[in-house]
């Protein structure tokens, strides 16, 4: 109904006059550019907005002031990668409910072969959550369109999220992970994230994936709770690891390199005992196996 009557009034109105209104619109402060403008001595209404609809914005302000470039507002328009991240970001969290587990691992088991395969630690998780899925088949799933069933995967193709140097992730996916023992996986993986960051992936290499690991914690990352890689149920980060005083079971206090695993899963398709316990086998393992073994 108010929309009918602000029409009729406003056609009503002259032409001049409604061209007026609208620069004068245009001219609307915030109280905090008003203020901006008052402390700086701009006559704000006197400025050529920027901002949305002609509206003087705060660095139209700094700039009439002669503020140095350093102090004033920018607008970084997302890039094409960016924007494709920033719309599946948001598709995944307005459709999955998120739910999060966390495990702290003792990384001291692949202390040795890391440095004598030279590797890095991501392999080793990698290679734990493969044999992982096998025993929790739910959580190597996808959903189906109408988010109501789930399609569990007989083969595990591993997703590894990259960075673009800060310019948004792509997820390039190892096919056939179970496959591959801890040498080809860590080759795999390193190819991907090459290829990915070269810009030179082709559609297959990021589609199909059944499960996605994350690695924040090559930035020194404590708890991180990821986003699903939808339609997969379950993402799981790898954080920073650092020494911590740890107790055995048998008492006795020591130092060990701890870091934590974190595991995001898609609540409609499985509850926290099932993702606890996928969770709990992937530190198991990460913790107890003869890694030497396999390089």
């Amino acid at each position: 109904m108010y929309d009918l009557v602000w029409v009729a009034v406003t056609q009503s109105v002259p032409l001049p006059w409604r061209r007026r209104a609208a620069r004068d619109t245009g001219r609307f402060l915030s109280p905090a550019v008003r203020n901006l403008a008052g402390e700086l001595d701009v006559d704000a209404a006197s400025l050529l907005g920027r901002g949305t609809g002609g509206r003087v914005t705060r660095a139209d302000v700094l700039a009439a002031a002669g503020a140095p470039e350093s102090v004033r507002d920018e607008v970084v328009p997302f890039d094409n990668v960016r924007r494709r991240t920033a719309i599946g970001l948001l598709a995944s969290k307005r459709a999955i409910p998120h739910a999060l587990v966390v495990a702290a691992a003792d990384y001291a088991a692949i202390g040795l072969a890391r440095r004598a395969g030279d590797l890095t630690a991501l392999p080793f998780v990698a290679r734990a959550v493969v044999d992982a899925l096998r025993e929790f088949p739910l959580m190597n799933a996808t959903t189906a369109e109408d988010g109501l069933s789930v399609v569990t995967h007989r083969a595990v193709h591993l997703g590894i999220a990259v960075d673009l140097d800060f310019h948004g992730l792509v997820v390039p996916v190892v096919h056939g992970a179970d496959g591959l023992r801890l040498r080809a996986l860590a080759a795999a993986i390193r190819d991907v994230a090459a290829r990915a960051r070269a810009r030179q992936l082709v559609p297959d290499d990021v589609a199909g994936g059944t499960f996605t690991i994350t690695n924040p914690g090559a930035s020194g990352t404590w708890i991180s709770f990821p986003v699903i890689n939808r339609p997969q149920v379950g993402i799981l980060a790898t954080d920073g690891v650092s020494k911590r005083v740890v107790a055995g079971d048998d008492g006795r206090i020591r130092i060990a390199p701890v870091g934590h695993l974190c595991c995001a899963f898609d609540h409609r398709a499985l509850d926290g005992a099932y993702a606890g316990a996928f969770l709990r086998r992937v530190r198991d393992i990460v913790e107890t196996r003869d890694w030497l073994s396999e390089l």
